[in-house]
């Protein structure tokens, strides 16, 4: 039983909607870190501390060579009518091998909280979750947000765009007032609004993540360049020729170098 390749990781009965679509997402092409998947039966093996899946989760993540951010790929999460958005649970800066299992459990335990279980009863869902999880390479950010492809209020056909400095848990927990741009369709920017980005969320050295305070001549800073505008919009684009209109998105630069962490459809 072992760990999935994330390129190869496309049956989302097996491996969840989210892991699904970054498998289709490296398959197109796109950005995205390099990582594996574990099906929901090899989360439960874990779970049952099966020698072989525990085996298999460590020598993967030490073939990773890095740092992980180890994230839920529940079945149904990130559908069109349903995204569990902060209710499963995101693991970053995953360390060591002895780390990761635990990790892996620890994001399986948050799909059964009182919460993502109201909400599954919500949308209709059987109670009992199925949890896979995706392990991939942790990206170091210079900055990073969200894209919504369509405008998430309207509807009309623009990109939004959120960005802070560093990881972009920072925009998605509302720790900052978020750098946001609005561009149409072709890449043109329509509208700037310039947040106070004064917390940085950074890798700890020891694990997990720390906040940080930014600088105050970089606080009210913008965050993005009309390149890395541009390159966002193509990024959009692509997006949408493989996975259709009304996307949202995760991405983060580092380097230069624009990511993509995660793609799911839109929901209101």
């Amino acid at each position: 039983m072992k760990p999935s390749p994330l390129i190869d990781a496309h049956d989302e009965a097996r491996f969840g909607g989210k892991a699904g679509k970054l498998a289709r997402s490296l398959q197109a092409g796109l950005p995205v870190p390099p990582g594996f998947a574990l099906g929901c039966t090899h989360v439960e093996a874990i779970h049952g501390k099966h020698p072989d899946a525990l085996n298999f989760l460590r020598q993967a993540f030490i073939e990773l060579a890095g740092p992980c951010a180890v994230r839920s790929s529940a079945i149904g999460e990130d559908s069109q009518s349903a995204s569990f958005a902060g209710q499963h649970l995101t693991l970053l800066n995953v360390r060591g091998p002895d780390h990761v299992a635990p990790a892996v459990l620890q994001v399986r335990e948050s799909a059964r909280t009182d919460a993502a279980l109201a909400y599954r009863r919500k949308m209709g869902m059987d109670e009992t979750p199925q949890v896979a999880v995706v392990v991939q390479r942790m990206i170091e950010p210079d900055c990073a947000g969200v894209m919504f492809t369509r405008d998430p209020i309207r509807g009309a056909n623009e990109r939004v765009i959120e960005a802070a400095w560093g990881l972009g848990e920072a925009v998605v927990a509302g720790l900052v007032v978020p750098d946001n741009f609005v561009l149409g369709p072709s890449g043109d920017v329509r509208r700037i609004k310039i947040g106070c980005k004064d917390i940085a969320l950074r890798s700890n050295p020891a694990g997990g993540t720390i906040e940080e305070a930014v600088a105050a001549d970089l606080a009210e800073k913008p965050c993005l360049l009309d390149a890395q505008l541009a390159q966002l919009s193509d990024l959009a684009a692509r997006c949408e020729k493989h996975f259709g209109a009304g996307l949202d998105l995760e991405w983060a630069f580092s380097g230069g170098k624009l990511y993509l962490l995660q793609c799911r459809a839109m929901t209101r």
